[in-house]
């Protein structure tokens, strides 16, 4: 399929593909256009891919058809990047190449991803998995006495923006009338009225288009009474509260929000780590290390897989049973001799995403490191 698609279901879809007569080519890039401002900025570091997976077809004794598809899958990926990206929301681009078999997926990233080129049997999907656990929607409610701005953020790329503007009454609007202690009376209801409106209108956006998180952002005076204001299913939502400005640049406000989403994402793979030495503990409900890992995927007892970001290990793949295990070559299901492979944490990511287990990138947890820098919650 010639086509550039979105994140999605396209995840399990590429893990469950597997190349016959040739590989796949997987291929990630690093595109983002704040530190890459020209397009020629990215070329030294494509053409080193393209060296690398020409290298590799040509060194895992393919027959010269598969090399051929592996060298078709490389020029088309080079024309593909070279040909332009749209950079200004793209931070990172995955793309899937199998020639030999039609297979082409494009995936656009709003989160960059580490410069890599596989060629293996199957897609390499971890990164573009990693990626896109973090796909995460945060909304950022900013607001003062007149103004508030609702900023929707997903994968650092702006998908939606409300402004509100309530003017508060002033003393030279009134003719002179009023005193003073009245305009200022005044004054308050419509800030309060101001707030009101700013929570009912964060409530119908969540209502209409969903978000994750929400990050609030005014002085403390109105941000608590903003709080008040807001629905319970926003303020249980609520992660962070920033000192941004309800007039500060997009920019600031994105890095704010980078940073909450940071805490959340190091909340969260805390808390599954601490699940699984909960059920190391008992005993009971997890399993940690390669060997144990793989056998519990084996047996479709995965619930959720961790592992430690950058964690790679060789081992085996039975084509005849798709038994995946760290030890070879025998297959101790079906006696069959197995296929050594690269990496099997990424056969292991394939399995778990095939059984539509969860799977967790946890970076620089220490405690996962220690139990073996994989492990996994079980079924039962």
């Amino acid at each position: 399929m010639n086509v550039t698609e979105g994140p999605g279901d396209i995840v399990r879809e590429l893990a469950g593909f597997a190349g016959a007569e040739a590989p796949v080519t997987s291929l990630y890039l690093h595109v983002d256009g704040r530190r890459f401002v020209r397009s020629q900025d990215l070329a030294p570091h494509l053409d080193a891919l393209l060296r690398e997976g020409r290298a590799k077809a040509g060194g895992d004794g393919l027959s010269r058809a598969a090399q051929q598809s592996v060298e078709a899958d490389l020029a088309r990926m080079a024309d593909h990047l070279r040909g332009g990206l749209r950079r200004s929301h793209v931070r990172g681009v995955a793309l899937f190449s199998c020639t030999a078999h039609g297979l082409w997926r494009v995936v656009e990233l709003a989160a960059p991803v580490r410069n890599r080129v596989v060629v293996n049997h199957s897609p390499y999907v971890r990164e573009l998995e990693a990626a896109l656990a973090n796909r995460q929607r945060f909304a950022a409610l900013l607001a003062d006495r007149q103004r508030a701005r609702l900023l929707l953020f997903e994968q650092e790329a702006l998908v939606d923006r409300t402004e509100l503007i309530d003017l508060l009454p002033r003393h030279d609007d009134d003719g002179g009338e009023l005193t003073r202690d009245q305009v200022a009376g005044q004054a308050a209801a419509a800030a309060s009225r101001h707030l009101r409106r700013a929570a009912r209108v964060t409530f119908q956006v969540f209502r209409e288009q969903g978000f994750d998180h929400l990050v609030v952002g005014a002085p403390e005076e109105v941000a608590h009474q903003l709080e008040r204001e807001l629905h319970p299913y926003l303020r249980e939502r609520i992660v962070a509260r920033l000192p941004v400005a309800v007039a500060a640049p997009e920019d600031e406000i994105r890095a704010a929000l980078l940073a909450a989403e940071a805490d959340v994402e190091r909340a969260r793979e805390a808390a599954l780590v601490s699940r699984l030495r909960d059920a190391l503990g008992s005993g009971r409900g997890g399993v940690a290390g390669l060997e144990g890992v793989l056998a519990a995927l084996v047996a479709r007892r995965v619930e959720t897989l961790l592992l430690s970001d950058g964690y790679e290990s060789p081992g085996w793949r039975c084509r005849s049973c798709s038994f995946v295990g760290a030890r070879g070559p025998g297959c101790p299901v079906c006696a069959a001799t197995m296929d050594r492979v690269e990496d099997v944490v990424e056969e292991a990511v394939e399995d778990a995403l095939a059984q539509s287990c969860r799977v967790a990138v946890c970076h620089g947890n220490a405690d996962l490191d220690v139990a073996g820098r994989i492990g996994a919650l079980l079924r039962y």
